[in-house]
């Protein structure tokens, strides 16, 4: 089964139009390849995927097997191969240009940096992840949030069918995908530190716990979270500093990007589960504050607290205004003190509050609440605003 996607499918197509190169990013399995082969189908000549043994021999001389290719190529895996970058260089800059490119990647921009680097001016990213809410509609939204977007793993016939496939998942990339991105860390000691993080989900960042919990230096920690931040496994969430005389906290808050491989860590299995456990709360959180950023595309993401304990769990900025997001797992969530302060504060333009419920309602002057499911009918949350 493939669910269409079409919002992504136009947002690739317009990349395409004007940009030479195009990089569609993101974690293994998301779907990458899924949608490519919807542009160029994978028999083609056009088409090559570095996992496959033909394409690698096809490409034995990139020169020679790229330059008389026309219309749109389409490169799958892409940081297995990062010697051809500059080769794309010298293709995307002819005149007339007979053929764009649409590269496949699961590593960050930021650990393909020779990308960046070769194709400066020439290269589009769009980061791509599992399913999002408004794909799979609102009907399966607590489906959606137990397994989460991974298409195998979301579309698996039964709950027992998509641990399986979660457990699979997590062999896979730490004894295949994270060794072909340099990545050198024995898989058991990166899988006890992605373990430990889960019950961090959530929480300020404190390297030194984490280091002294492992044995292992301060630096090591980082590096490992960097690795996973890297591969899209998690956000690592950085604080927003105001001009305040208020203390406020300077670590970044570390959240897992997919809340079905948090589940699996967390030992939560089905639905009860996921309501009975005690991080039920801050899996709800990350959970929301992902699929608000899947939907938003904001410019840029922060949270915000100070030592004096108020807080606001994203902080979005579109288009130069400020919008604030909270996360309740609760029936029907009420003005706390914290909203008012951080509306006061950080001159919100608007605090949406978003819960698992059915009604919107107003809190205060700007200040909504919003059922989740409110997601699904449209990215611009901007227009959301004018709910009654």
């Amino acid at each position: 089964m493939i669910l269409p996607r079409p919002q992504l499918r136009q947002t690739i197509e317009r990349a395409l139009e004007r940009s030479r190169v195009v990089a569609l990013v993101g974690p293994r399995q998301c779907g990458k390849t899924t949608m490519a082969r919807q542009f160029v189908p994978p028999d083609s000549l056009n088409y090559f995927d570095l996992e496959d043994p033909l394409s690698l021999a096809r490409l034995d001389q990139p020169m020679t097997a790229l330059q008389g290719l026309t219309g749109l190529v389409v490169i799958d895996e892409i940081q297995r191969r990062p010697d051809l970058f500059p080769v794309l260089r010298v293709l995307c800059d002819r005149t007339p240009l007979p053929a764009r490119f649409l590269i496949l990647g699961s590593a960050s921009p930021a650990m393909l940096r020779q990308s960046s680097e070769t194709l400066a001016g020439r290269l589009e990213v769009i980061r791509m992840a599992g399913f999002s809410l408004a794909e799979v509609g609102a009907e399966n939204q607590m489906r959606h949030w137990l397994r989460g977007g991974f298409p195998p793993s979301f579309l698996a016939a039964s709950d027992e069918d998509s641990l399986a496939w979660r457990r699979n998942f997590i062999q896979t990339f730490l004894e295949r995908d994270l060794p072909q991105l340099g990545v050198r860390v024995p898989a058991p000691a990166m899988f006890r530190f992605w373990n430990m993080l889960a019950h961090y989900h959530g929480q300020v960042w404190n390297a030194a716990e984490m280091a002294r919990a492992l044995g292992v230096g301060e630096s090591t920690a980082r590096r490992y979270l960097d690795f996973l931040e890297g591969a899209f496994m998690v956000r690592v969430l950085q604080p927003w500093f105001a001009n305040l005389s208020k203390r406020q906290v300077r670590s970044p808050k570390v959240y897992f990007r997919d809340s079905g491989i948090l589940h699996l860590m967390l030992g939560i299995r089905e639905e009860r589960d996921l309501w009975l456990h005690p991080r039920s709360g801050a899996s709800w959180e990350g959970y929301v504050m992902e699929e608000v950023i899947k939907a938003v595309g904001p410019d840029e993401a922060y949270f915000w607290a100070t030592h004096g304990g108020a807080e606001l769990d994203l902080l979005l900025i579109v288009g130069g205004r400020r919008i604030g997001v909270e996360c309740k797992r609760v029936d029907a969530p009420r003005l706390t003190p914290s909203m008012r302060i951080a509306l006061e504060d950080l001159a919100l333009d608007i605090l949406f509050v978003f819960y698992p419920g059915t009604r919107a309602y107003p809190l205060a002057e700007r200040v909504k609440v919003l059922p989740l499911a409110w997601l699904e009918r449209g990215n611009r949350i901007l227009e959301l605003a004018d709910v009654d």
